[in-house]
């Protein structure tokens, strides 16, 4: 029961830790700086500020209404998932892989549905204020995800001699993003990494778990034949 309970404990304070810094960086940024503003932490890394209607990474795609609803319908069914591995007492570590993920989904959430009620509009030269619900710069679930996060690592110039792309400029990596992505990114890589056969057990059906359980029994029976 004890390892029950701090399983669940260790999921819930993973995904507080999270939101919490996501938001705060968020917030701190949407406050702080006009949109596009950025500065340097290293020649490697900045603050770069963005925002996008889309899916992590700031990739696009489909109506912001239904992006909105996609992924709170996403949340429901991992927090659902989550109390299941935690009932049925998964590895920590494969309970903090979902958790990350609950808790990048979860932060980019709260910007979709809440920022566009809370904040004044971001764009250059002008930096946004908190303003009371519902006087922001768009309506519920149609709020601005916020991204900072810019690590050009590389960037240069393509041979003339490589086809189509041939003395083209290239940058890596060009995706800006935040915690959030962030979480949900390393919480995947290390689902498949380390659990994948974990993952593939855990989506099982109980029909299925239980035909699995029967046939080991009997590699067993018949092994000491």
């Amino acid at each position: 029961m004890k390892n029950k309970i701090s399983k669940g404990v260790i999921a819930v304070l993973t995904v507080l830790l999270v939101l919490l810094i996501d938001q705060l960086s968020k917030i701190w940024v949407k406050t702080h700086m006009a949109l596009y503003d950025s500065f340097d932490i290293t020649n490697w890394f900045k603050i770069y500020f963005v925002e996008n209607n889309g899916m992590a990474f700031g990739i696009e795609a489909f109506g912001k209404m239904f992006l909105s609803i996609f992924r709170i319908g996403a949340v429901v069914l991992i927090i659902i998932y989550l109390k299941r591995l935690v009932k049925e007492n998964y590895k920590t570590g494969f309970i903090v892989c979902i958790s990350l993920i609950l808790a990048g989904a979860s932060g980019n959430i709260i910007d979709s549905v809440f920022y566009g009620t809370i904040f004044e509009a971001s764009y250059p030269g002008h930096v946004a204020s908190l303003v009371p619900f519902g006087e922001g710069y768009s309506s519920l679930l149609h709020g601005k995800v916020v991204d900072m996060l810019y690590f050009p690592l590389f960037e240069g110039t393509f041979p003339e001699w490589l086809p189509f792309i041939g003395g083209q400029d290239y940058l890596f990596f060009r995706f800006i993003f935040n915690i959030a992505d962030s979480a949900i990114t390393v919480g995947v890589i290390i689902l498949l990494l380390f659990y994948r056969k974990t993952l593939s057990y855990s989506l099982m059906s109980k029909k299925e778990k239980e035909k699995l359980a029967l046939n080991r029994e009997e590699k067993i029976i018949r092994s000491e034949v």
